[in-house]
Parts: C-alpha cells; structure tokens; sequence
C-alpha cells in the first residue's frame, strides 16, 4: 500500500508564505501618516511661498524635532499599552533640576546635568513601579504624577530662587561645552540644522532597532496585544513596563538639557500640555490607543507634520489661533485613515 502524500498547497506551512509587497505596504503602521504628511506638504508649499525656502526647511525640522524626541519613546509606550501624562512637566522638572542644582551648590553645571538624569530616571521608574504595583490604570497614575511634578516645580522653583523661574548659570563652568551637546547647531548645505535633530534621528533609529530587531521589542507588542497572555508565555510584563517608562524619562531628560541650554534660565510653568502633543503625534504615526500597534517611524513623521503645520500656518501668515484647530482636524483625518489601511491590510490577508 503506498503513503499518498500531501499536496504542496495543503501541507506549506504558512509562516513560509511570501509576502507581497502590497500587502507588506498596507501592513505599516505609518502608512497612513505618510500620505498625511505628503498632503501636508504640498498644501503649504502651495498656500505659502516662503514654506520652500532652505531656511524653512531647517525651521520645521527644529520643530519637528523638539516634539520627536519625546513621540519616539511615549510611541513604544503606547504600543506596550500604557499612557504617560507627566511627560510634558518631567522635561520641565528635568531642566529646573540641573539648574538650581547646578546653581545652588556651585558646581560645574554637569555635575547637575547628571543628577537631573538620575532623579528623571526616578520619575520614570515611579510611574513604572505605581503602575505594576497598584494595577491602576496609566492615566490616573501618570495623572497624579503630572500634578505632583507641577507642584514641585513651581513650589521648589520659588522657594529656592524667589521667582517663577531659575537664575542664569551661562557663565558657570561647563555650560558651553553641554551647550554644544544638547543645544547646537551645524550648517549643512547652506541649511542651519539645530542639534536636537541628531538626537531625533538617533532616538528614532534605536526606538525602531529596539521594536524590530530585539526580544525586549517583541515584550512590547505583547504585553500592549493582552498583557495577560503575554505573562502566560513567559513575558516580564513588570520589567517591560517599567523599562518603556524609563525611555520616556530618558527622553525628557535629554529635551529638558535642550530648554535649559538653548535659553539659560528656565520657567517653572512650562510644559504643560505637551504631554497631549506627543501622544498626538504619536496616534498620527500609527499608533493605536488600544496599545500592540504602531512603530517609532510613524512618530517621527507625525512629529513632521506638526512641525510643517505649526510653521506652515506662520509662513502663510494665518491667524495662528487656527494652529490647535488644524492639529485636532489631522488627528481625526489621520486616526481614520490608519483605520482604513489596517481594514484594507486585513482583507488581503
């Protein structure tokens, strides 16, 4: 009696399947973003003349930039299924930390660049620890988080210098020299580039090489897919979470030497509501508020758009009350757009 084998189309196994590329297209996450950002593109460069202009071009990305430096991490977060509403008052905190450190106890200002990034670090791993401990929700812990750090910051601001802001530490030993680290810039091709656009592209690669090239990046999509599953199979849900809250702190630290550097004095009131605008950013790009879905690409170009927004209104000299209404208008077009690639990537499935 001879075996009767199986033909090759029911017994391939379907891992081996090739891909093709439409379909390998439809299933990016920043797809959506990117036909977004091209619109956005050719509407300026229509409505306003000077959009294309070589210095407008090094002005976006600056914008760009400085909002891209914290999309990328609050990105991996969102995919690993968590929120961080401090993000935006912890960069403030980490440059009122290096200041009046620096200040106070007459330093050489590193020696408080570096304690700033270890008390971030401890905000990061707070709101990491909260979360994992207490099974609350992100949003009420970060929430509590964003107030407390608010009070700090204003509370500790005018306790130690009397005012709303720090004093000037420019003519400390070592500001020039972290000047030149974290708020720069070099002139490429006639194009003045601002430093924070290395330390954007920089986090965004190892954002991008840390999703798809390690096993932490496989954590991520898991405990954001169903954290319980991903438990089940062996996944350090705790460490996971805890790790993509210390990038986010990470992240403000570096933006936080950025405001301090860039301006020498810092005021204890900013950075409220930024928080939103890299979680906007980050939707924009792909991301899913579900959390196992999105890439650190995507936020890097819905950072662009909101660069070429916020200096596109200014160049075609528009009332620039209109930017918050623009910005809402591309969340709402980009969230349904990303909708229908993922509805168009699962019908060819």
């Amino acid at each position: 009696m001879t075996a009767t084998g199986q033909s090759p189309a029911t017994g391939t196994d379907e891992r081996l399947l090739r891909t093709s590329p439409l379909r390998k297209l439809l299933g990016r996450p920043e797809l959506g973003s990117i036909v977004g950002a091209v619109a956005v593109f050719l509407f300026f460069a229509i409505v306003a003349d000077s959009f294309l202009q070589s210095s407008s071009f090094g002005t976006v990305l600056y914008a760009a930039s400085t909002i891209g430096i914290m999309a990328a991490p609050v990105a991996l977060l969102m995919i690993g299924g968590e929120f961080d509403l401090s993000a935006g008052v912890m960069v403030t905190s980490a440059a009122l930390i290096s200041s009046m450190f620096s200040y106070q106890m007459t330093a050489n200002v590193w020696v408080g660049v570096l304690v700033s990034l270890l008390v971030t670090l401890g905000f990061g791993a707070f709101n990491g620890f909260m979360l994992t401990r207490t099974g609350l929700p992100s949003f009420i812990i970060t929430l509590g988080t964003f107030l407390m750090l608010t009070g700090l910051n204003l509370g500790f601001t005018k306790l130690i210098s009397g005012t709303v802001s720090t004093k000037a530490i420019g003519d400390m030993e070592g500001f020039e020299s972290a000047r030149k680290v974290f708020a720069s810039h070099l002139t490429v091709g006639g194009v003045e580039l601002k430093v924070t656009i290395l330390w954007w592209v920089a986090l965004v690669a190892v954002c991008t090489w840390i999703l798809l090239r390690t096993r932490f990046g496989n954590w991520i999509f898991a405990v954001g897919g169903e954290a319980g599953a991903a438990r089940a199979v062996g996944v350090p849900v705790i460490r996971t979470k805890i790790g993509l809250y210390l990038g986010v702190a990470f992240a403000a630290w570096v933006s936080g030497q950025h405001l301090l550097f860039s301006y020498d004095v810092v005021q204890s009131g900013e950075g409220v509501g930024n928080e939103l605008t890299y979680i906007i950013a980050a939707v924009i790009g792909g991301c899913l508020i579900t959390g196992g879905y999105g890439s650190a690409i995507g936020s890097a170009v819905g950072a662009i758009i909101f660069g070429m927004t916020s200096k596109g209104i200014v160049y075609a000299e528009w009332n620039p009350d209109w930017f918050k209404f623009f910005l809402g208008a591309m969340l709402l077009l980009a969230t349904l757009l990303n909708a229908w690639v993922r509805k168009r990537a699962e019908a060819t499935t």
